[in-house]
């Protein structure tokens, strides 16, 4: 039995719409014993030191458990300490250590708390409340309103709340995308569509935030502290915000309201973090956006994905339903019912809502489907759209901004980018992509295996902190490729915790045992040297699929190389 992390819900999250002091604790024997032990020591605690109002919960899941208190926003660190002292207390209780001296830790908590309360912080959030406007907070800065309206104050320098123009202060119209695959292309492309619109649009996503064509920072921003800069953009008039798994049960929403949130669809990633062990406790996970939505604001979900399906029908909420299916039976049943819904229907995105529908654009108009062959971009699309139409946005545009999308390394990096070379004899095509999880390698593979090529050359790799099990059923979706030649890379500085070159030992097995020949697969040391290889042995007819998922520039800047110099050589 031991503490395991320890760490603040700065927004509404998987357990409540408190901020909140959270613990992950392993638990090696009965764990309801412990639990109960650390809800007693939590409730005397919290009366020690003047906060016996704050509530606590609890999430169990094989080998251990979730242990939450709730807090003011001004004092989440000390929550933090005074939830890791009832932890040690309630170890004590189950004879796994001393106990914690009062003696001590009173005036210890106490001293923490007195430091770290903000009163001035409380009275903003509650005025902000109030009035009906946006309120963001973090370690550095205090602000209300989004956008141009936005004001802003260090945390120790806050304003009164009657010193405020409060009918001054405005929100932005704000969508929330979430999922296991499609989030980052979803977000793209619904601010195309917003840009055509005519509106200044805001992104975040794991490679930028960006408002217009203004990258204001590189990295993952699919957290919370990506959704706070964004927001702050004085240039900034919509907003469309990547949420990934990680940053929600890291630190909750980091919005306190959308106008519209997504869930693209669920599959196996990232199983084994904190706490989430199966596709079933992921998708509660990933449903965390809904707790951001009012009344009438939609949830827009993917009708053909089950698991999205059966957690939407716990939930009441106005749900948007997206389809590649225009006959998709729980489609029909919600517009019969007055609903709202995009599907796909005879080459055509269709928007409906009752008995009225009507086409939008043509696949054929969409570059990144590539004619409707990448069919998980057309399911991208319609969540984009699906956001268009709840904002209201006129069909016209949601066309344009589809068409100017084109997918490639400037719209969407990484992400589907393809390309073609005339050679000597036919034509090298190469296709650099992000597949990384059993279900995105199925779509893509779908895709590959509509591609006429003589030979496909397949690259892939896998960072270690993966289960043995989700690796496996990684290479053999990929096998479904049906690859004449294999190259497995090794991922520098993601062996997380794996000897070097484990991993992919790990994929060249799977691979022969999926009925690859064994003298067909080779083993690099990194990406970009497998890249190297593959474009110096490209023949004709063949298709190269680079899954860049490290290194992704440096497999670009090759591929141009490769491109540009049989351009030369060829006259």
């Amino acid at each position: 039995m031991k503490l395991t992390e320890s760490r603040r819900l700065t927004g509404a999250n998987l357990y409540w719409d408190y901020p909140s002091a959270i613990i992950d604790v392993a638990i090696d024997g009965p764990q309801q014993p412990a639990i109960e032990a650390w809800e007693r020591a939590a409730r005397e605690w919290l009366d020690a030191v003047g906060y016996g109002e704050q509530k606590t919960c609890f999430r169990v899941f094989e080998g251990g458990a979730s242990l939450l208190i709730s807090a003011p926003i001004d004092v989440l660190y000390s929550m933090c300490e005074l939830n890791e002292v009832a932890w040690a207390s309630a170890l004590h209780v189950c004879g796994r250590g001393d106990a914690p001296d009062p003696r001590e830790e009173k005036p210890r908590l106490n001293r923490l708390f007195d430091e770290e309360r903000n009163p001035s912080l409380l009275l903003l959030q509650a005025a902000a409340h109030e009035h009906g406007v946006p309120f963001l907070w973090d370690d550095d800065e205090i602000s209300v309103g989004f956008g141009k309206s936005t004001r802003s104050w260090p945390p120790d320098q806050l304003p009164s709340p009657d010193e405020i123009d409060w009918a001054a202060i405005e929100a932005i119209p704000v969508a929330l995308v979430t999922g296991t695959n499609g989030k980052s292309t979803t977000v793209r492309m619904t601010a195309a569509i917003m840009t055509a619109a005519g509106f200044n649009a805001g992104l975040t996503s794991t490679d930028f935030i960006r408002v217009g064509e203004r990258v204001i920072d590189t990295g993952d921003y699919s957290g919370t502290g990506g959704a706070r800069t964004l927001l702050r953009q004085a240039d900034v008039e919509v907003a469309v915000l990547e949420v990934a798994r990680g940053g929600l049960l890291r630190r909750g929403l980091g919005v306190e309201h959308a106008d519209a949130a997504v869930v693209t669809n669920v599959a196996r990633d990232h199983l084994g973090e904190y706490g989430i062990n199966s596709v079933d406790e992921l998708i509660p996970a990933k449903f965390i956006v809904h707790r951001s939505l009012g009344g009438d604001d939609p949830l827009i979900l993917n009708a053909d994905d089950p698991g999205v399906v059966r957690f939407a029908g716990t939930l009441d909420k106005r749900i948007f339903w997206f389809s590649l299916e225009a006959g998709n039976s729980l489609i029909r049943s919600s517009l019969e019912k007055g609903g709202s819904a995009c599907y796909f229907d005879d080459g055509w995105l269709v928007a409906a809502e009752g008995s009225h529908s009507r086409r939008v654009v043509a696949v054929d108009e969409i570059p990144a489907t590539r004619g409707g062959v990448v069919r998980y971009n057309i399911s991208n699309a319609l969540a984009a759209m699906s956001i268009a139409v709840a904002f209201n946005v006129e069909d016209q545009a949601i066309a344009k901004g589809l068409a100017v999308f084109r997918g490639d390394e400037q719209d969407n990096p990484g992400r589907g980018n393809w390309f073609e070379h005339r050679v000597d004899g036919g034509t090298v095509r190469i296709l650099v992509d992000f597949a990384h999880n059993e279900h995105g390698m199925i779509a893509l593979a779908d895709v590959v295996n509509m591609v006429a090529a003589e030979r496909v050359v397949l690259l892939m790799g896998q960072a270690g902190d993966r289960l043995d099990e989700d690796i496996s059923d990684l290479v053999r979706a990929a096998c479904g490729m049906k690859p004449d030649q294999l190259l497995v890379a090794e991922l520098p500085g993601y062996e997380r915790g794996r000897e070097p070159f484990e991993v992919p030992a790990l994929i060249k097995s799977e691979a022969i045992a999926s009925g690859i020949n064994e003298d067909h697969v080779e083993i690099f040391p990194s990406p970009g040297e497998a890249t190297a290889l593959a474009l110096q042995r490209a023949q004709p007819g063949d298709l190269l699929v680079l899954l860049a998922l490290t290194q992704r520039q440096e497999a670009l800047n090759l591929v141009h190389e490769f491109i540009d110099r049989e351009a030369e050589s060829h006259g």
